[in-house]
């Protein structure tokens, strides 16, 4: 009897808070690994910010990206579905030439801040778009109120232009000049809305660039035009630019302290897919643009004071676009009917309201990369350019042991189920 009053006073205490609409704040880095992070093993240097983050609120143990690459993991959370479904979400990444330049997100696939907007909310993005180049495919044109970043998939943090060199800096669709280290720039930018008067609650998308290529601290000049933006790169300059990252994000959750507004704002802090050569992945095995769990696996953090209990740790299985499915029921907001929502909302499983829900979860890559993968509770079947794999996560979490000929009956479960998701997909787009 004691079990269930406390779980009906939980449950009515989560339905009372959920009354009044929070701010959210979605923070997502730019290849940032799985274990970039001191509070997720990182031993070279240290996030203090992040951590205190962590331990305000819950990191998650298994956090995936809905793909493999910046684009399709961008489209994922903007749709709450799965890149495939959307043309955008098929470009493995938006590379910049003509090709490209003519693919980008529209109206005609309803988007989360076109959502919130109708449910009342304030839409700000900051940062990194990377959804297309024509203005035709702008923030502004998906649901954003405001938007100050750049289009490009990558942009030099000092000189502020794409690596054709052109300058790729704007507010809403204007061509903007800053002076300054961007991911300063981003975290100024975010503060001061965060700072400004609001009429109505707020959405905050912030799209670090850091630390993705070129491999820029705060004290670097900017790349000359004959460097590779994947050169350059050194351990010591990597971790200036995670420490950067981590001091922004500390200045962001300060403003959000200090105004008053730490119980009214869901904060998730997360990465669009794993890391490359500077980064850790800790245990788990490959890097950025494989379906291996080192290029999907992802740090992530919520914090909701007075919802979430601080210093908890999650073994729920989430990716991308649970976070959409999560912000829209947190500001009670609908899905669109006609693009039916592939995550869930975690509040209830990161709140221990319900118990961890084991998961099914897709990826493909069919562009300068052919790979498949399938996540079915702990099962996981692989195939890639090297052959086919299937592992037991909770045993062997590094992707080690190969058990497919030990396990036919398994292997071909996942293979039909992997089919009939993959028939509901978009055909891929060949390079």
């Amino acid at each position: 009897m004691k079990f269930l009053f406390m779980l009906h006073l939980l449950l009515l205490s989560y339905f009372l808070a959920a009354q009044q609409k929070p701010n959210i704040i979605y923070i997502m880095a730019d290849d940032l690994g799985y274990a970039d992070l001191s509070c997720y093993g990182r031993k070279e240097y240290s996030t203090p910010h992040l951590d205190h983050l962590a331990e305000q609120g819950v990191k998650l143990m298994n956090a995936y990206a809905g793909a493999p690459l910046c684009t399709p993991t961008r489209t994922s959370f903007m749709t709450g579905r799965y890149p495939a479904r959307t043309p955008v979400g098929l470009m493995e990444p938006l590379r910049w030439g003509h090709k490209d330049s003519i693919v980008g997100l529209t109206p005609d696939y309803t988007s989360l801040p076109t959502l919130l907007r109708k449910a009342g909310y304030e839409t700000y993005l900051v940062g990194k778009w990377h959804l297309g180049y024509d203005p035709k495919y702008s923030p502004n044109k998906n649901g954003f109120d405001y938007f100050f970043g750049f289009n490009a998939g990558g942009i030099d943090y000092v000189s502020h232009k794409n690596p054709k060199g052109i300058p790729d800096l704007y507010e809403n669709e204007t061509p903007v000049i800053r002076n300054g280290y961007l991911t300063d720039i981003w975290a100024d930018k975010v503060v001061s809305l965060i700072r400004q008067t609001h009429q109505r609650p707020f959405f905050l998308s912030v799209q670090f660039n850091a630390p993705h290529w070129p491999w820029q601290g705060p004290n670097d000049p900017a790349y000359p035009d004959t460097l590779n933006w994947h050169k350059g790169g050194t351990p010591s300059r990597f971790a200036a630019m995670v420490k950067s990252l981590d001091e922004a994000v500390g200045r962001i959750i300060a403003a959000v302290d200090s105004n008053g507004l730490s119980k009214n704002t869901l904060i998730i802090f997360t990465s669009d897919n794993g890391g490359e050569e500077f980064s850790d992945m800790g245990i788990y095995r490959g890097k950025k643009e494989t379906v291996c769990d080192g290029g999907i696996r992802e740090p992530a953090i919520v914090r909701w004071a007075g919802q979430l209990h601080a210093g908890s740790v999650s073994l729920q299985p989430a990716i991308t676009m649970d976070w959409t499915a999560t912000i829209l029921a947190a500001a009670h907001a609908k899905a669109d009917p006609a693009f039916p929502l592939d995550g869930i909302n975690l509040l209830p499983y990161l709140s221990n309201i319900k118990k961890i829900k084991p998961r099914t979860f897709y990826w493909r890559l069919s562009q300068e990369f052919h790979q498949k993968a399938i996540r079915h509770g702990k099962w996981k079947w692989i195939m890639t350019e090297e052959g086919e794999f299937l592992f037991d996560l909770n045993a062997d979490p590094g992707e080690k042991n190969n058990l497919l000929t030990i396990y036919p009956k398994k292997v071909q479960l996942l293979k039909n189920k992997y089919a009939g998701w993959e028939r509901l997909m978009l055909k891929p787009v060949e390079l």
